[in-house]
């Protein structure tokens, strides 16, 4: 039997993440395994029939983090091109720029004053906020929480924001200062430069997809692909994958969904991981690719959606991003679209290509006199790992459970830590545990809660 020393499962962002620290590190005694016949997981790219680049949604390439930039440098070169973030928001049949909460001065006067008001309410401390949705409504307010939040929130996480905690925000979503909404509203001013993702590079060529086929072949030699894990006997050590191969450890890194691993990879299971792991919330989400036959003038980046005129919570001006990832640049827009779905927010997805056309045209995006070139679709089931009022409790249960036990899940849905489940967190998670096998380092963007 097959035996290694460092055993990687999975080759998105962070087990390559994982695989290229290891080689820095001098190590070659390590393997990856991955289910499907490319790299790069949720961030890879696909090329449809009509030579129309895909992402599996609206990724931006941005980080603070140094290891994922030097790594970017060297992945992308001078194959990039450098955005300003424009984003908007349709609201009330008129686009409002992002973030919304700083830009409500677009809206009906009537509305203005509706979320006026919300924020001149006395309201509860955010801190002591039972739920997400509480949450929203000390920070925003009724108003901005009634036309924004609150409906934005449950169309992307397709989950009731009762069922949420809050604690995950950080510098995901803008919080609101009265008086800046006030002097905006007054000078007539915006306020569009907020967040760590106002200027993000893009691959010229390929999607984002792209720049992990590139990290992905500095470690070609260490990846078997169409491989997928049946099993992990973790008394033994030995994994068992594809048509019945075997490949013993001493140390396993896990990208598979964290719910997935404990109730139907390992082996023998262990009744209280499999029983915590219920308490694992995730949505699925479905992207849909419309290429239009010729273009129209707008900068706008993408686009954020959350009344009930269309499915899906935000939309992509793909052709933006890089003239090449559509047939004939220049000459077609490509619209990429992103609907969440659950048990929480059923979505009939068969019907849904024509729900996505139809819905552009409500939000004017598309005319019906348009020509559509292409249509792509690709559905994930794990979109989003939902930071619900149980996570933390299951994760304080079953990671130090795995680890003691030299089994490591990191990344996205190995982690399931939204808050810290970008690529560049993804990718850093795994360079991280490399050094922490390694060099003995303790793990910083991912942290066992005991």
């Amino acid at each position: 039997m097959e035996q290694v020393r460092y055993l990687i499962i999975g080759a998105g962002p962070t087990g390559l993440g994982a695989g290229v620290r290891l080689r820095q590190l001098g190590i070659e005694d390590f393997l990856l395994l991955e289910r499907h016949d490319y790299a790069g997981g949720l961030s890879a790219s696909f090329r449809d029939a009509a030579g129309f680049t895909w992402d599996i949604g609206g990724h931006v390439v941005f980080s603070r983090l140094e290891p994922f930039l030097r790594l970017l440098d060297q992945a992308l070169g001078e194959d990039a091109f450098t955005h300003q973030r424009l984003a908007r928001v349709r609201l009330a049949d008129r686009w409002i720029p992002y973030p919304f909460q700083n830009n409500i001065r677009h809206l009906p006067k009537e509305l203005v004053w509706e979320c006026v008001q919300g924020l001149l309410a006395s309201r509860v401390a955010p801190q002591e906020a039972a739920h997400f949705g509480q949450w929203m409504e000390a920070v925003f307010g009724a108003g901005i929480t009634r036309l924004f939040m609150q409906p934005y929130n449950f169309k992307v996480w397709a989950t009731p924001a009762e069922a949420m905690d809050f604690r995950w925000i950080g510098e995901r979503v803008a919080v609101v200062d009265l008086e800046e909404v006030l002097r905006h509203i007054i000078l007539e001013e915006d306020a569009t430069d907020w967040g760590p993702n106002a200027v993000f590079r893009f691959p010229k060529h390929g999607g984002t997809g792209a720049i992990f086929r590139r990290i992905a072949e500095g470690i070609a030699d260490h990846i078997r692909y169409q491989a997928p894990v049946h099993q992990v006997d973790w008394e033994k050590k030995i994994v068992t994958y594809g048509d019945g191969h075997c490949v013993g450890y001493a140390h396993l890194l896990s990208t598979i969904p964290l719910d997935l691993f404990v109730s139907q990879i390992m082996h023998p299971k262990a009744p209280h991981l499999v029983e915590a792991a219920f308490l694992l919330e995730h949505n699925g989400v479905c992207v849909s690719g419309i290429g239009i036959a010729g273009l129209r003038e707008d900068p706008t980046c993408w686009m954020y959606f959350p009344e009930s005129n269309c499915p899906f919570y935000r939309v992509t001006n793909f052709h933006n991003y890089s003239p090449f990832n559509v047939a004939e640049p220049g000459k077609q827009m490509a619209f990429m679209s992103e609907t969440s779905f659950s048990r929480h927010k059923p979505e009939n997805l068969d019907a849904l290509e024509g729900a996505v056309i139809q819905g552009l045209q409500n939000v004017t995006l598309m005319h019906a006199e348009d020509t559509v070139v292409t249509r792509w679709e690709h559905r994930v089931d794990y979109g989003y790992p939902v930071p619900t009022l149980g996570r933390d409790r299951a994760l304080a249960t079953i990671q130090p459970w795995l680890e003691a036990r030299h089994i490591f899940s990191r990344g996205r849905f190995g982690g399931w830590k939204y808050e810290v489940a970008n690529m560049d967190h993804s990718v850093v998670q795994g360079m991280q545990w490399a050094e922490r096998m390694v060099l003995g380092t303790a793990e910083q963007v991912y942290r066992i809660q005991r």
